[in-house]
């Protein structure tokens, strides 16, 4: 057994300082603590990394812009969805400049279904951000990465260290539930202090990684900057595919013998997390309305959740028994029969969302008297950018089954449609509650 003690961060020289930025300074700071690491426990990590490792398509470059956009992308999404996304983007956009550059639809587009657009928008100003500060080089220390719009101490740490073989640590869902496990920690790993002490425990590890020879992954394309890019990917690896949240693959894991969890029976009790706050239900009447092969549609205004993606009009409604016309008539200002066009269900942070879809066709285009909506052909819905919800919805009207010859339509005062070209911005008329979708 050694025990190793916590050493400043480095920009991968041993014992060179780096300065924190100031603004994230506290919250990378890390007090002094230490444990008793096997000396064991880092090889059986790397030597089952090499031949273990998903051979993921970021893990055949070492271009510190490819791994970064993988590493945003992977933030709360799963990896098998990600992967046709960085693909394309990387296809589309395939260095700084041209993501610094890029229309802000057509990064929506890119990231249409992936959720969370607030990390996009940080994408394209770290971007513009590393063409005005350094010269559209991606920089290759820990403190530059985080200084970075949209970067924390986890995805600084994840790209310093796989893109170029830097000590830093990194802690993610997956590598707090290994250590926790690991070393028996049976406290909140959400507590400061307790969070506190796998930070130093990821750094010690790390650390210990970096003398060690170079890793090869065997038989496949990946390539790997050096022991600490594989130590830190084993980490999360282990903790993805064999020390998973419910039944974890014990037999299976390369350092069982070293497990404390294991050993008293607890691993199916850590992480000791909180209890999940309780699932809160959300109901929706969304429409579908059509005239002369045009769909309503609205553009989300700036500065609110999902500014600038596209959806449906919508009403949050208290109770599903209330009558779609009700919705229709509140909404828009409109009388017409809601023919149903089935559900929607969808989940945001502790929300249920269910969507009630309504098709409506009308005879003759209502009066213009606002611009929040607008009507457009389904070959132009079809190269904007939707909330997830709604481009499934969109999906759905290219099937739409036909309806008879509408009626002559009852229109309420102040119907609220424009035809406009795409990209107009919508008005922010006060709406019941429009579908969320981080």
């Amino acid at each position: 057994m050694k025990r190793i003690t916590q050493r400043t961060e480095s920009d991968g020289k041993a014992g060179k300082p780096v300065a924190l930025p100031r603004n994230k300074a506290r919250r990378a700071a890390t007090p002094h603590f230490t444990f008793r690491v096997p000396r064991s426990l880092v090889p059986a990590l790397l030597d089952w990394f090499a031949t273990a490792a998903r051979d993921l398509p970021w893990r055949r470059t070492l271009d510190p812009y490819a791994i970064w956009v993988s590493e945003i992308m992977l933030q709360q999404t799963q990896v098998k969805t990600v992967i046709p996304y960085w693909e394309r983007w990387m296809r589309e956009l395939p260095e700084v400049a041209a993501l610094a550059a890029a229309p802000e639809q057509r990064l929506l587009k890119l990231w249409e279904g992936l959720g969370y657009y607030t990390r996009v928008r940080n994408l394209q100003k770290a971007a513009q951000h590393i063409l005005r500060v350094h010269g559209g080089k991606f920089p290759p220390d820990w403190a530059a990465i985080l200084e970075l719009p949209g970067v924390g101490r986890y995805t600084a740490g994840a790209i310093a260290s796989i893109a170029f073989n830097q000590p830093a640590p990194i802690l993610d869902g997956n590598v707090i539930r290994v250590l926790t496990r690991l070393f028996a920690i049976a406290e909140n790993p959400r507590e400061q202090a307790v969070n506190a002490q796998l930070w130093q425990l990821a750094t010690q590890l790390v650390e210990a990684a970096a003398p060690l020879p170079q890793p090869a992954a065997l038989g496949s394309a990946m390539v790997f900057s050096g022991p600490c890019s594989a130590l830190n990917q084993s980490l999360m690896e282990l903790g993805a595919t064999v020390c998973t949240p419910q039944n974890p693959q014990c037999l299976l894991c390369p350092v069982r013998p070293h497990c404390a969890a294991r050993r008293t029976g607890r691993e199916s009790q850590l992480p000791n997390l909180d209890r999940r706050v309780a699932v809160t239900g959300r109901e929706f009447h969304t429409f579908v309305v059509e005239h002369a092969g045009k769909f309503l549609v609205a553009q989300r205004p700036a500065g609110v959740v999902n500014a600038g993606l596209w959806e449906f009009p919508n009403l949050e409604v208290l109770s599903s028994r209330r009558a779609p016309e009700e919705s229709l008539a509140e909404l828009l200002q409109l009388a017409g029969q809601c023919v149903p066009m089935g559900e929607i269900r969808h989940a945001i942070t502790r929300y249920r969302i269910t969507q009630h879809i309504f098709q409506i066709r009308l005879a003759a285009k209502p009066s213009v008297t606002q611009p929040p909506f607008q009507w457009l052909k389904l070959d132009v819905l079809h190269g904007l950018p939707f909330t997830s919800a709604h481009k499934r919805i969109l999906a759905r009207c290219s099937t739409l089954p036909p309806l008879p010859p509408p009626e002559a339509p009852a229109q309420h005062r102040g119907s609220s449609c424009s035809e406009s070209p795409p990209g107009t911005r919508v008005g922010s008329r006060a709406r019941r509650r429009p579908t969320r979708k981080e």
